[in-house]
């Protein structure tokens, strides 16, 4: 692999950003020529991206992996094998891989009878319709049941982007939270959903669903990370405020992190992949460090990761708590940057809240 010269412009990977000597790396995967992003200029702060796979390329190939090692893991989609990217593992197991057809409901009941015979069943819809749609599904056949299925949910909350408000899951978090014995994992980047994936498909204490964003144009994590799917991540220490966040928000927090050392702030930036079961000391004593604390979440701020943060300190450590997600509004079409400033989730909300909670103006 070589770098290219830096005069591509990858609208693709990074619409509307400003860029600044973005050099660029040429993969050819099945005669598609792909281009990943090393590194782009977003307001004031220069960030470092790094060579990474899209999530869904990930996904196929450690997926791929795990069924070969193990013969009771099946795959389930509902007419979405193209955009999930599974083709090659339909083409390595086709005694092994369903599809259903635009029919979550079903490919919820399918996959909890699969478990009932000591299968274990990963399901794939967009965010919105595996867990709003086939939500009594999943409730009564998979979580009341006991069943051993990992749901993934594509797309979720924004990055929908222009499948518009039908396809934005602003609520999915908050319905999976709220059945008993159910995992949920938000990855941040590539790097940590290929470390995840093992050790999600491998738990076996009740139902797990997985936020997949199918396509990213950043990595937070290089490959000698070391990942504990119980345990946050401390991305930044400080002791000015802290910043919970999840998924594609890690950025725009590691972001107004950079821009508010100009404030003479020190943000402690926390990354919680897996919002349940949360990891609570973490919470704990990164807010009795601070005293303060903002969520980030690209999801309803009823039921999501504010919720859950709350909860923990209210019964912990009571301290101010404000956040950033979708407040009480439903989805439209837009590309991810632009839905960002619509719902008030960019960096430079970030700053402004942090600032506010800071009191520093």
């Amino acid at each position: 692999m070589k770098f290219t010269k830096i005069t591509k412009f990858l609208g693709r990977f990074i619409s509307s950003q400003k860029l600044l000597k973005l050099g660029s790396i040429e993969l050819r995967h099945h005669n598609q020529v792909q281009l990943y992003p090393v590194c782009y200029k977003q307001s004031d702060v220069f960030i470092f991206v790094g060579l990474f796979m899209e999530m869904r390329k990930v996904l196929s190939d450690t997926i791929k992996k795990m069924m070969f090692l193990d013969e009771r893991i099946v795959v389930i989609n509902a007419d979405l094998v193209k955009c999930v990217g599974l083709g090659e593992v339909y083409a390595e197991f086709p005694r092994r891989t369903f599809n259903v057809g635009i029919a979550e409901q079903n490919m919820a009941c399918v996959a909890a009878g699969m478990s009932t015979c000591g299968y274990i069943p990963l399901i794939f819809s967009f965010a919105s319709f595996a867990t709003r749609r086939a939500c009594d599904q999943i409730a009564v056949s998979i979580c009341f049941a006991k069943q051993n299925v990992k749901i993934f949910g594509l797309d979720p909350g924004i990055a929908c982007e222009t499948n518009g408000g039908t396809h934005a899951s602003f609520e999915d978090i908050s319905i999976m939270r709220s059945f008993p014995n159910t995992l949920i994992f938000d990855p941040c980047d590539d790097t940590e959903l290929r470390l995840a994936l093992p050790e999600i498909i491998k738990y076996d204490q009740g139902t797990a669903y997985i936020r997949l964003y199918r396509k990213q144009n950043w990595r937070i994590y290089e490959n000698d990370y070391k990942f504990n799917l119980f345990k946050a991540d401390i991305l930044i220490k400080g002791e000015d405020i802290s910043i919970f966040c999840s998924g594609f928000m890690i950025k725009e927090a590691l972001i107004a992190a950079e821009k508010l050392k100009g404030f003479d702030i020190k943000a402690e930036v926390i990354n919680i992949h897996t919002i349940k079961p949360i990891d609570k000391d973490t919470v704990i004593n990164s807010a009795k460090k601070t005293k303060k604390a903002l969520v980030l979440e690209n999801h309803s701020v009823f039921g999501g990761l504010f919720s859950a943060i709350s909860e923990v300190l209210i019964e912990n450590y009571p301290i101010k708590v404000m956040t950033l997600g979708i407040k009480d509004k439903f989805g439209q079409v837009g590309k991810i940057d632009f839905l960002k400033k619509v719902y008030g989730m960019s960096h430079e909300n970030v700053v402004k809240h942090a600032l506010n909670l800071c009191k520093k103006f």
